[in-house]
Formats: structure tokens, sequence, C-alpha cells
């Protein structure tokens, strides 16, 4: 078993760390050009900044029962079609039964954005160190989910 982490601005690599060194998982960190990351313990890949250029890349590397690390639906969903774990960084882990839901989701979403006069979104809230307790918490379930232990 591997770990993948779609690692453009993820607030949770060092946490995704931490948890693979205690089961002597070997992890790889996926980012594009303008966010190169460095690591003691990860394999770090960078990939050329094209649109989805290291979704691809990652969909490509990762295998059934790996584990998948991103906050994008849809490369949840690819990785979930290969027979790989899914997690987002809140915690929430991606399954069969709640993917299409959340595709759609992101869908009339992005058609309501685009047909309001009001652009402005805010962005994301803050994040805790409670959601980085809960996710810690939901990856270490789905890491020993994973190893069948």
């Amino acid at each position: 078993m591997h770990i993948y982490v779609d690692a453009d601005a993820c607030p949770v690599t060092d946490i995704v760390e931490r948890i693979a060194q205690k089961f002597k998982l070997p992890v790889t960190l996926l980012c594009d050009t303008n966010h190169v990351l460095q690591s003691d313990y990860s394999e770090v890949i960078v990939v050329g900044a094209g649109a989805d250029a290291v979704d691809y890349k990652l969909i490509g590397l990762c295998h059934k029962g790996d584990i998948v690390v991103s906050q994008d639906y849809g490369v949840a969903a690819m990785a979930l079609g290969k027979g790989a774990y899914g997690i987002h960084q809140s915690g929430k882990w991606y399954t069969d039964e709640n993917i299409d839901q959340m595709l759609m989701e992101r869908h009339l979403n992005k058609k309501a954005r685009r047909s309001s006069k009001r652009n402005h979104i805010k962005g994301p809230r803050k994040r805790t160190a409670e959601d980085d307790e809960r996710f810690a918490e939901s990856f270490e379930k789905l890491v020993i989910k994973a190893l069948d232990i």
C-alpha cells in the first residue's frame, strides 16, 4: 500500500507523514511547479503547472488498495474507480456511496457561481487545531482499514 497526496496547498501533509511513519508506509507528495515541496520522509514529485497535471499524474500512479488524499472530488472519483481509498483534508472519506452526490453538488455550485452576477465568493474558513485532530483521527482509521488490521 502507498499513500499519494495531492499536495498543492494541502494543509495536512505533515499529519499524513507522521501517521505513515507510524505504520511504515511510503508516501508520495505530488505538486506542481508553483508549490514545490521538500520532505525528509516522502518522495516528492513535481509536475508541470498545466491544468490538472498533478491530478492526472497522481491517478496514473495509484493502484487498488492505495490511499489518496485530495480535496478534489474528481480526483477522488477516479481513485475510487481504481479501487483506491480516498480522503478529503477535512477527514471525510470518499466512498462509492457518497462520491456521486459530491460531484453533483460541485457541478450545481459551479453552475450557480457562473450564473450569479455576484462572483465574489468567500474562501474557506481558517483551519483550526480541531480540524487537524479530526483529520488525523479519520486518516489513521482509514490506514488501519486499508491495512486490514
